[in-house]
């Protein structure tokens, strides 16, 4: 299995053709993986809430409405939707910190690739797929329509999002506390970030797992995990301009830095289980496109149900 091309939305190439590229990538590898399976949504009479209708001998006395049986001093009971369509909800973070990359890409191709393989996977059969951006500057919102045109013209516009300009992080929190108000019908949840600073987006993570599948995507580049040995090195923190110096030709500086990273992406992966989300990483120096095949071939394995599975 050969590498994809190396996603570079940055360097002044023309976007629909890099977005084009990256479809037939996506598609002959990952097609026939994702679509189709929503086990959830199909089966059974549904499980959105319609309109009431009178009780009828037969019927199931779990679904009483017992409001409208109240008020009418008649049964009635509490007819249910199936809704057969997925609805997919993407928060991608494109935060100054994604700005950066050491090898094949930058973070942010790699989550925005993240981004538009969820969007060939999951837009189709009437599905529909919305997403929110946040910077830390702007927080762009694009509604959920079906369509694959709609889906291009989304994936378009989010490339064309200025980079932040340093100085304060994406608001992960509030980008997802976005999607619980108002409640929205049950489907898929999916987050793009390398989810640095601080783990404020737990609480609104938890609450919108209690009603839609979730799905982490963790955006990662190796030398945030471990440094080379290359002297003294300058590092500068984009998103509050601090400057450091590290003297990255002493043994014991690395070892510390590789097990301060260790320990904060299993921090992460952490609270990840504990809401109850799925979690990919994808890296810069790897064939990510592998990683997301070996990802649903896990899950499957597994037996994992759902709506999005």
């Amino acid at each position: 299995m050969t590498a994809p091309d190396p996603v570079r939305f940055g360097e002044g190439g023309d976007a629909a053709v890099l977005l084009h590229r990256l479809e037939l990538t996506v598609r002959r590898r990952l097609d026939g993986l994702l679509q189709g399976d929503h086990l959830g949504l199909v089966p059974g009479s549904g499980t959105e809430a319609g309109d009431s209708r009178p009780y009828y001998p037969g019927d199931d006395v779990r679904r009483m409405d017992w409001f409208a049986t109240a008020r009418t001093q008649l049964p009635y009971v509490r007819e249910t939707i199936a809704d057969r369509e997925l609805e997919t909800w993407v928060v991608l973070d494109l935060s100054a910190s994604l700005d950066f990359g050491t090898a094949d890409c930058e973070k942010r191709d790699l989550a925005i690739a993240g981004l538009a393989a969820v969007s060939h996977l999951t837009v189709r059969d009437g599905n529909r797929l919305g997403a929110v951006v946040t910077t830390g500057e702007q927080v762009d919102r694009y509604p959920a329509l079906p369509g694959r045109l709609a889906a291009d013209r989304m994936l378009r516009q989010v490339v064309q999002t200025p980079r932040a300009s340093g100085g304060r992080r994406g608001d992960l929190a509030q980008a997802l506390e976005s999607l619980r108000r108002p409640p929205r019908r049950r489907g898929l949840v999916c987050v793009v970030s390398d989810f640095l600073g601080d783990p404020d987006w737990e609480r609104p993570l938890r609450a919108l797992g209690q009603r839609h599948e979730l799905l982490a995507i963790e955006v990662v580049d190796p030398r945030e995990l471990e440094l080379a040995d290359v002297g003294l090195l300058t590092v500068v923190d984009p998103e509050t301009g601090q400057t450091l110096e590290v003297p990255t030709g002493n043994d014991e500086v690395r070892r510390r830095f590789a097990e301060g990273a260790a320990a904060q992406r299993d921090q992460i992966a952490r609270t990840l289980r504990r809401v109850g989300a799925g979690h990919l990483r994808l890296r810069t120096d790897r064939d990510w496109v592998a990683d997301v095949v070996r990802f649903v071939a896990d899950r499957r394995r597994a037996g994992a149900g759902g709506a999005s599975r």
